[in-house]
């Protein structure tokens, strides 16, 4: 494409924009007709060969300055070219405010009724369950041992290893209702009567089948008031003296246990069930290590 004399020039090269570099404007504007001068000659040049004239060289381009960074203020670290500021202490993290306390009245809970025949443990977890405002489960364990008519293993007759079996089996249906029950919204109350000298098959046994956020509670009257209580009771529910003294002597055991116990000697049923409420709420605020 030819230029009109007198025509403007184009603009300078930019990068990224219009011809490569080394574009002349002479020679592509070698500007009006000289006379006697024949195309594509410049004048002073006779004799010159014919054709166009080689564009003049240009000059190379000089890269960009590297990008200069701030000196480093006396005092600090360098890494690189990023410096560091100046170590300085610490500050302790601001502590979040304390969530407030849950409120027992509505909160789903799992509780184990830990306490010696005559303890009144039935008693008071029956009255538990019916007065809560939230729907909340009972089961004892010698209530689901008695599920089974035929071939009962009575624990009048001695403990063996039939009996035991079906301890066992009563525990772990127990277990598994209480975890149904928690599943669906509704809290549990269990009763047992285990003992802290076997940790594994007691208290640990129920950790296993209910779950670690089971909350343990035991109640212990003094041995007079077990012994009364039990001679109240009838049919296999009923046990010897000698075997109320034995079992209550085992439950001392339980003191230094760091569980919290209940003395209900001289406390009614609605009355204990108060004073449990009150310790439920306690340990749900700083659960017991067990």
């Amino acid at each position: 494409m030819q230029h009109a004399v007198g025509s403007p020039l184009p603009p300078p090269h930019q990068p990224g924009h219009g011809p490569a570099a080394g574009w002349s404007p002479a020679a592509q504007h070698p500007g009006p007709h000289q006379p006697g001068s024949a195309p594509g000659h410049q004048p002073g040049y006779l004799g010159a060969p014919s054709g166009p004239v080689p564009p003049a060289p240009q000059p190379p381009v000089p890269p960009p300055p590297a990008p200069q960074h701030a000196p480093a203020q006396p005092g600090t670290d360098v890494t690189g070219h990023v410096p560091l500021p100046p170590g300085a202490p610490v500050a302790m993290p601001s502590i979040p405010p304390a969530a407030p306390a849950p409120d027992l009245a509505t909160t789903t809970v799992a509780v184990l009724l830990i306490g010696p025949a005559g303890a009144g443990k039935t008693s008071v977890a029956k009255f538990w369950a019916d007065h809560r405002r939230v729907p909340t489960a009972h089961v004892s364990l010698d209530d689901v041992r008695e599920w089974v008519r035929s071939g009962f293993a009575d624990p009048q007759r001695g403990w063996n290893d039939h009996s035991e079996a079906q301890y066992r089996l009563a525990r772990r249906t127990c277990g598994f209702a209480a975890r149904n029950f928690l599943a669906n919204g509704i809290s549990c109350i269990l009763d047992d009567a285990i003992f802290p000298d076997r940790p594994v098959v007691g208290l640990g046994g129920w950790k296993r089948h209910v779950g670690p956020g089971l909350l343990p509670v035991v109640l212990l009257p003094g041995l007079e008031v077990v012994l009364e209580r039990n001679a109240e009771r009838s049919g296999n529910r009923r046990l010897t003296d000698e075997e109320v003294a034995r079992i209550h002597g085992r439950m001392a055991g339980w003191y230094g246990s760091g569980l919290p116990i209940i003395d209900n000697s001289q406390l009614d049923v609605p009355t204990t069930a108060r004073v449990l409420d009150d310790v439920l709420a306690r340990a749900i605020a700083s659960p017991p290590k067990w």
